[in-house]
């Protein structure tokens, strides 16, 4: 994927999003099928195949989480699913609480705390990641990036809350 989006080949978890954006445009205005509507099959096969890559590559490398869990998975780790056991105590209990207030009738005032607090908790584990990435500390990365994966968890609900009935 990093080849993909010319981003640097040595697999750095920092990426530069406006070069990604760029790259994403580009790529999508040569390959998008619209263009080869007119084209022999193959080619509009081959178009909406490409097309398709460079959506989902482009939405991974887009997301620190799905850009880390990608990264992890090149260096031959992976989370493994339905088990905390590497997620400390505390931190399951904060979010069990977090999930509790937004179980809550009525509470739109909670429902902003909440998602200013996931908004400042994801950028200092982005930070957080990319450091143990830097340092080539993939066992730190998982950790951080469960973390993560519970916030995105947790902003999925704030979402779901403030969508008006």
């Amino acid at each position: 994927m990093l080849f993909l989006f010319s981003l640097p080949s040595d697999r750095s978890f920092n990426i530069n999003v406006q070069q990604l954006q760029q790259r994403f445009r580009s790529l999508q205005r040569s390959l998008h099928p619209d263009y080869f509507s007119q084209r022999p099959q193959k080619e509009r096969d081959f178009s909406e195949q490409h097309s398709s890559l460079v959506n989902r590559a482009y939405q991974t490398l887009l997301s620190p989480l799905r850009r880390g869990l990608y990264l992890l998975k090149l260096n031959g780790v992976e989370l493994a699913k339905g088990t905390d056991s590497d997620i400390d105590v505390a931190f399951l209990k904060e979010i069990m609480e977090i999930n509790e207030t937004l179980a809550e009738p009525n509470n739109e005032a909670k429902i902003e705390e909440i998602e200013s607090f996931i908004e400042v908790k994801r950028e200092e584990l982005t930070k957080d990641v990319s450091k143990a990435f830097e340092r080539d500390d993939f066992q730190e990365a998982k950790k951080l990036l469960a973390k993560m994966k519970y916030f995105e968890n947790l902003e999925d609900k704030v979402k779901s809350k403030k969508i008006p009935s």
